[in-house]
């Protein structure tokens, strides 16, 4: 496993660097898109339809400001079977290397994992007030 798709690198970037400036641009926006492996599990690919437009990056505050910086997600259920679990590690390890600027990561092993609170605390624990435009 190491091949990471064009078009994921490219939704990245696109991500990353704010070059949208008109509202119609910013509508389109990708707030979060969701990757996955392809079916012959040997490439990161987008997975269709899997993406919520409109808005910033990974939006919250703290007590001193609103910060907007990319958080990278892995959904690795604990009760996956061994082979999957090796194989989202190495697949992790390379979508990583192509995607420079993470400042936050999480991995979710279950939905409680996800909730607003855990989120909070992998961004700076008790310094975050809101997320997403929701308070802790």
């Amino acid at each position: 496993m190491g091949a990471v798709a064009d078009e994921v690198c490219r939704i990245f970037y696109d991500m990353k660097v704010r070059k949208c400036s008109t509202p119609e641009e910013i509508k389109k926006r990708k707030k979060a898109v969701i990757f996955c492996l392809s079916a012959d599990k040997k490439c990161i690919i987008v997975e269709e339809g899997k993406e919520i437009l409109v808005g910033d990056r990974c939006c919250f505050e703290t007590k001193e400001s609103r910060k907007e910086e990319l958080m990278f997600f892995l959904w690795a259920p604990e009760l996956a079977p061994l082979k999957s679990k090796i194989i989202y590690a190495s697949s992790k390890d390379a979508i990583k290397k192509k995607f420079q600027g993470i400042k936050h990561e999480c991995q979710a092993n279950g939905p409680e994992d996800l909730n607003r609170a855990c989120i909070a605390e992998k961004l700076g624990g008790s310094l975050i007030v809101a997320f997403g435009g929701y308070p802790v």
